[in-house]
């Protein structure tokens, strides 16, 4: 795509038990960016960041395509699996896509450490880079980064907020503090 391009993007909302989920997909069906309605400025960052984009991008109200607004109401119904099919094209280093791709492995009800996943992509010293990584993260909830706990096992860092991390994990089945 020239420099001088524009992405067109679709943005549609879907209706969660816990606040409206913003989700941004291209005209492939790709999920893009998927945030909560209060951290839409979250949504544009990760946008005007995203190496396809190039940060130039626009936004028209339009429903995603009818697999992602199936299967992420799905998820929230009970059918924790349905999120893993949902295509996604989050742009993203290298290292990124690693993380958020070891993510999407980790099976509903389970967490793992920012330590444990550092190592499960052989990268036992990066743990703040995949902590990082994992606050980059586009595709909140798709991209279940909320899976991710601290070292103790405490509930940290979740850029759509605590509250909506421990019901997310309850929701999953995981045990939480």
């Amino acid at each position: 795509m020239p420099a001088s391009a524009t992405f067109a993007l679709t943005l549609d909302r879907v209706d969660t038990p816990i606040g409206a989920l913003l989700i941004v997909c291209d005209d492939d069906g790709h999920l893009r960016a998927a945030e909560f309605h209060d951290f839409e400025d979250r949504l544009h960052r990760s946008l005007r960041l995203n190496r396809a984009t190039d940060g130039a991008y626009t936004l028209r109200d339009a429903k995603a395509p009818k697999i992602v607004r199936d299967r992420l109401r799905s998820y929230f119904g009970g059918e924790l699996a349905a999120i893993d099919e949902i295509p996604i094209a989050t742009g993203g280093t290298a290292f990124q896509q690693k993380v958020w791709r070891a993510l999407r492995r980790v099976a509903p009800g389970r967490t793992l450490t920012y330590g444990a996943l550092a190592k499960r992509i052989g990268a036992e010293t990066a743990i703040r880079a995949v902590g990082a990584a994992n606050g980059a993260n586009p595709v909140s909830v798709v991209v279940p980064c909320h899976r991710l706990v601290g070292a103790n096992g405490s509930l940290i860092r979740y850029g759509g907020g605590l509250e909506r991390k421990r019901w997310l994990l309850q929701h999953e089945g995981a045990e939480v503090e």
